[in-house]
């Protein structure tokens, strides 16, 4: 059954809002890192592309996103272009700290959206929950992987791959209660970004590993 017109929108407009976000955290990685035009080109797109890609994969969707809307590719490109050309340190400071914010925008986005499409696709509620984090965190995990850095998903101890498993939830659940499925999206989106941005502003940490020296029993 086709989708509504305007949700299949909304999940248009939602997943290019997602991209630019990740591809904006992936700029401003490829930035801090002093990388040459193309370490610049590829690192935005393993970002922006990446959880997507997967996700795509996983369920046997084709074309891929990036494929079936090649303008995109083409706006990731002048988005490169124009960062090196024209910003300068003056501009921006390119810290880990500023790739947080867009990055907490489209990891809400990406979880929603992609936990959506596993719905349409007759997935189960915890199968599209997970495709859905996997869409919102892979991305992210490809450019701090070719950037030689830990994940910041698996190392910063704060909620992050838990934010988008929540919105994705909260999609499902909203979904079950036959709450529109357009603004089903919205609200996960919102739940997903705002728990990610609250843990951020409140410096919150998950609780970490502990060991008692000399005891390996």
């Amino acid at each position: 059954m086709p989708n509504p017109p305007l949700l299949s929108l909304l999940q248009t407009a939602v997943e290019a809002s997602a991209t630019l976000a990740f591809a904006l955290s992936g700029l401003l990685e490829a930035a801090r890192k002093r990388l040459d035009p193309v370490g610049v080109c590829v690192v935005t797109g393993l970002a922006a592309f990446g959880g997507g890609t997967l996700r795509d994969v996983l369920l046997d969707r084709r074309p891929f996103v990036w494929v079936a809307n090649p303008q995109w590719l083409w706006a990731l490109l002048a988005l490169c272009i124009f960062a090196m050309a024209f910003l300068r340190a003056r501009h921006f400071a390119p810290t880990e700290r500023a790739m947080q914010w867009p990055d907490a925008l489209g990891l809400g986005l990406f979880s929603a959206s992609g936990t959506q499409l596993a719905l349409a696709d007759g997935m189960p509620g915890i199968v599209a929950v997970l495709m859905g984090v996997f869409t919102a965190t892979f991305g992210g995990v490809l450019r701090d992987i070719v950037c030689n850095e830990i994940p910041s998903a698996l190392r910063d101890h704060r909620p992050y791959a838990i934010c988008a498993f929540a919105g994705g939830w909260v999609l499902v659940i909203a979904t079950e209660w036959g709450m529109a499925q357009a603004w089903a999206l919205v609200l996960a989106a919102a739940v997903a970004t705002g728990l990610r941005a609250a843990a951020l502003l409140l410096d919150y940490s998950l609780p970490r590993w502990s060991s008692t020296p000399g005891n390996d029993n």
